[in-house]
């Protein structure tokens, strides 16, 4: 990872084992107490880290602020393109995968957590925690899975005219209202946790509108 300001694409970060220890604490930093308490000061204390590193890794709080919404996106994993669609049966095992990962990632405390945090927030001029969440969450996310689409229709696996439509249908048929209503604080059914369940049903249900 570079040194100072974060590349604004969020393409491929990579970061070291003691980077992300230190963005858990963070995520807690954040999640328990807001953007405010987000320091670097006390996320050197709570990480037993210097803020020289800190400066380094991230560069200023906004920097910092933007890792932490980037390194919660990128606990959503993507294959490399050419081994994703090798064959019909990995592409489809590799969508699978990727909405199982991102139902862990939506239906997490930390991610809820956030949401609730920038909802909160939302009508505050200085808030930029939901503008992160989308930027560097949402829509890094969406783009890749595109990309991800894009590679099986050109392999001829899947078929669609639109892959932003596509892959919301393909978010819609995974999350449903589950996500809103965990917002909410309601409790997810057994059937909901079962997480890699749910994933295999969206995409079959998504073959059924897409496949080739």
């Amino acid at each position: 990872m570079s040194a100072r300001t974060i590349d604004p694409e969020f393409e491929d970060i990579a970061f070291t084992p003691r980077q992300e220890a230190v963005l858990e604490h963070a995520l807690a930093l954040l999640v328990g107490g807001g953007e405010k308490a987000l320091t670097t000061a006390g996320l050197a204390r709570t990480a037993n880290c210097s803020k020289e590193s800190l400066y380094k890794w991230f560069g200023d709080r906004d920097g910092l602020l933007a890792a932490v919404v980037a390194y919660q996106a990128s606990k959503v994993h993507f294959p490399p393109e050419s081994g994703a669609t090798a064959d019909a049966e990995t592409f489809k095992a590799h969508l699978v995968a990727f909405a199982t990962e991102l139902l862990a990632v939506l239906f997490g405390e930390t991610s809820l957590a956030l949401n609730r945090l920038s909802i909160g927030q939302s009508n505050r001029d200085d808030s930029r925690l939901g503008r992160l969440l989308l930027v560097r969450g949402k829509h890094m996310i969406s783009a890749r899975a595109r990309s991800l689409l894009e590679a099986g229709r050109h392999r001829g696996l899947i078929k669609f005219n639109d892959a932003e439509e596509a892959y919301q249908v393909l978010y819609g048929l995974a999350v449903r209202d589950v996500h809103i209503r965990l917002l909410l604080g309601d409790t997810p059914s057994d059937a909901e946790r079962d997480l890699e369940a749910q994933a295999r049903d969206a995409v079959d249900r998504f073959y059924r509108l897409f496949g080739a």
